[in-house]
């Protein structure tokens, strides 16, 4: 048998209940050897379950509920705002502060006695808990004192204490981190954005006014330099601020609000300011300063592009100014125009320079601007302008062409070491990419490849198929096949040779007396060289004979087409004081040995023995009688060659040397290249025009063009004038016809 719980009334309960309230605020006072036992807590927790858990209608939860709340308003009534209300400045902060955590400890407490209304009452009746109304007082109460008040806000002396830490002094962080956390705090109970509404807005926007004054001094007093370093000085002590005493999500307004007014709003007077600008840090090579800048104005919506083309600009006006150099340099009076022609090493220091020039600016690219790609194209743009100028009427690619034979030349005028070499290359190749007029600089270094592989002045094979293996990856195979072949042709050659030698060893009654080398090419992958008809002596012809005669017996289905323009071969001339060797062309040996059977022969005689062309044995007797070895006397004695013109073998002729090379006057093959490259060319724009209308049937006029100048920009820039008479070629060869719906269109014909 049980016995019943006797009944408390409500005014008993409260009593018991107040007694303990009464000793929680005597501890939240202060007072010493005032606490709360175990079995203190458990009969204020006893009484309070009793009083809810009786029946109705004894049942006083809902008296309870009120009361928990009138408890909490009447001590921060009676006891916390005047506390804080007599309180200034920080010693108001740190009031506050300690309200706060005895608020907390006081709503701990309370919530223990009232365990059982969170349990079960406030959620069956959807109350809000115990802990959610005692963020509530606190923040209406308290709030209505110290956070709204216009003069002397919280928020208003947090700001102006975070203003004296910008200036340099000393305040207490953790003073501001704990009242910051209280707007935090009291926030995520409350679930509103107690920080934002009430600190952050109103600290965004001192920031605004605090770095706008700070800028407008800075860009005027300043320069360039010193007004980044403070810049990013200020930013990394407003990211420490975060990370102090501010909430973790102030960061990007705050930054945003920082960097606006120390930098986009100045963006042009920091680029520009005069003497320390932008321009001026790249002409000064101010590495570390560039690179500031660029971790700067990387912060800041729209920051690079500004920067991006100042450096594009000043990188074309150095590389504009190399220009300007070289082309002054070839109208110098120093330098006749017929030697520049001629000489492409007067020109080799313009493009060292365009290189080293871009090796640097490559690598500010790399390290000061982190290999942005608004920098790559910055530079790329830069070298398109300064690269597709013409340089006294050559255009780069003849000087990339020339740059690259003169250090892959054996005895070139760049000595340079293998990995020298390999560096120099690939800096041009790099260059090559910017060029328009690719398929010009193919054809320049293929002509040049010729020469050097032809007359054995190529320094290192190896050092040919590099280059041709960094071009083959840049343009692709196609431009490169040929060039490829021309090397496989020289191997080649060797083995002949040796099977030459070995043919004559089987066969010494076909033995020509003569030592003799030829190198057999095939047609197609060397350059076209002019060759004209000659009278050999006959020596000359008993050599080609036998080895029309090897090569028949090794191939039965190759027709051989002999070059004579391309030969050489070695005389001895007999002088008065002594033999000497002379090495000349096959063309300027054959003239010589003419006057083994006469002492003088006139120009007209020359050219019917030899069966030359009047320019050709003009330009050979130019080489032997008016350039620097005058093997042959003329009359008259003249600098230029004419028909009337008589020539007698110099047997006074003499030179220190036993040996010496007759050069032939340097023939301008530029034209003959421009013409080459041009037909191939009309190839190209053909081929181009007829896949984009096989694929599309049907295209106007307007969008042909544009594609066919996208597909052939990757190696040369097409002329529109051209295109446009290869599509009138293509329509009279009835691959294309206008459309008859439409006159501006084409129609492919199947």
């Amino acid at each position: 048998m049980t016995q019943e719980r006797a009944v408390i009334t409500f005014e008993e309960g409260w009593a018991h209940m107040e007694v303990g309230i009464a000793r929680l605020k005597r501890i939240l006072a202060g007072e010493r050897d005032v606490s709360f036992s175990s079995e203190q807590y458990m009969s204020l927790y006893t009484t309070a379950y009793n009083m809810c858990t009786q029946k109705p209608p004894h049942d006083h939860s809902q008296k309870l509920y009120d009361n928990y709340k009138g408890v909490l308003d009447e001590y921060i009534t009676s006891t916390v705002l005047p506390s804080l209300m007599e309180k200034h400045g920080e010693f108001l902060l740190r009031e506050l502060v300690l309200r706060s955590k005895n608020h907390k400890v006081m709503v701990k407490w309370l919530s223990r006695f009232f365990h059982y209304l969170d349990r079960y009452f406030l959620s069956r009746r959807s109350l809000d808990s115990l802990t959610l109304v005692g963020s509530k007082s606190f923040t209406t109460l308290v709030g209505s004192c110290v956070f709204e008040e216009p003069k002397a806000t919280v928020t208003t002396i947090v700001i102006a204490m975070i203003d004296q830490d910008r200036e340099g002094q000393i305040i207490d962080r953790a003073l501001i981190k704990n009242v910051l956390n209280i707007y935090t705090e009291l926030g995520t109970e409350l679930k509103t954005e107690l920080y934002q509404k009430d600190f952050e807005d109103a600290f965004v926007q001192d920031t605004i006014d605090y770095y706008s004054k700070k800028a407008q001094t800075w860009i005027v007093e300043d320069t360039c330099p010193e007004y980044m370093l403070k810049a990013e000085e200020c930013l990394q002590k407003e990211k420490e601020r975060v990370a102090h005493y501010l909430h973790s999500s102030t960061e990007p307004r705050l930054m945003e609000a920082a960097q606006g007014e120390l930098l986009a709003r100045h963006i042009d007077q920091i680029l520009k300011k005069e003497n320390s600008g932008c321009k001026v840090l790249l002409c000064d090579e101010k590495v570390e300063d560039l690179s500031r800048m660029f971790r700067l104005f990387s912060r800041i919506k729209d920051g690079l592009p500004p920067v991006s083309k100042t450096f594009q600009e000043h990188v074309n006006e150095v590389g504009m100014s190399l220009l300007k150099q070289a082309v002054d340099a070839a109208s110098s009076k120093k330098f006749p125009s017929f030697l520049f022609l001629n000489h492409y090493w007067l020109f080799q220091d313009y493009v060292r320079k365009i290189l080293d020039l871009h090796d640097k600016y490559m690598g500010y690219v790399v390290s000061c601007f982190q290999n942005h790609t608004l920098f790559h194209k910055a530079l790329k743009e830069a070298f398109e302008v300064v690269c597709n100028k013409d340089v006294a009427g050559c255009t780069s690619a003849e000087l990339f062409a020339s740059y690259c034979d003169s250090i892959l030349r054996k005895g070139g005028t760049e000595k340079l070491s293998d990995d020298a070499i390999e560096e120099n290359l690939d800096k041009v190749v790099k260059l090559l990419t910017y060029i328009s007029d690719k398929d010009l600089f193919i054809e320049f270094h293929r002509k040049k490849l010729g020469r050097r592989l032809l007359f054995d002045k190529s320094g290192n094979d190896e050092q040919e198929r590099s280059l041709l293996s960094k071009l083959k990856q840049y343009f692709g195979g196609q431009f490169t096949s040929k060039m490829e072949g021309m090397l496989t042709d020289v191997i080649l050659a060797k083995d002949n040779i040796a099977k030459f030698d070995e043919f004559i060893s089987n066969n010494p009654e076909l033995n020509p007396s003569v030592d003799l080398s030829v190198q057999v090419l095939t047609t197609g992958y060397w350059p076209t060289y002019k060759s004209s008809e000659i009278n050999l002596p006959s020596e000359m012809v008993k050599c080609i004979e036998v080895f029309k005669q090897f090569y028949q017996s090794i191939t039965k289905h190759r027709k051989m087409n002999w070059i004579y323009s391309l030969g050489n071969c070695n005389i001895v001339g007999k002088f008065d004081t002594k033999p000497i060797e002379l090495i000349v062309t096959t063309y300027q040996g054959a003239l010589l040995l003419l006057f083994n059977e006469a002492e003088k022969l006139s120009f007209s005689e020359i050219v019917t023995q030899l069966n030359l062309s009047e320019d050709d044995t003009a330009r050979v007797l130019h080489s032997l009688s008016c350039g620097k070895y005058k093997i042959l006397n003329k009359e008259p004695n003249t600098r230029t060659i004419s028909p009337k013109d008589v020539f007698e073998f110099n047997h006074k002729f003499t030179d220190k040397m036993r040996r010496i090379k007759v050069p032939l006057p340097p023939s301008d093959e530029k034209k003959k290249v421009i013409d080459d490259v041009n037909k191939d060319r009309r190839f190209a724009i053909d081929a181009a025009l007829v896949r984009i209308m096989k694929s599309r049937k049907i295209m106007a006029h307007q969008n042909l063009v544009a594609e066919c100048v996208e597909q052939l920009s990757r190696m040369f820039k097409p002329d529109i004038k051209m295109i446009k008479r290869r599509i009138e070629d293509l329509i009279t060869r009835e691959y294309l016809e206008r459309d008859k719906d439409s006159a501006n269109s084409y129609r492919y014909l199947a």
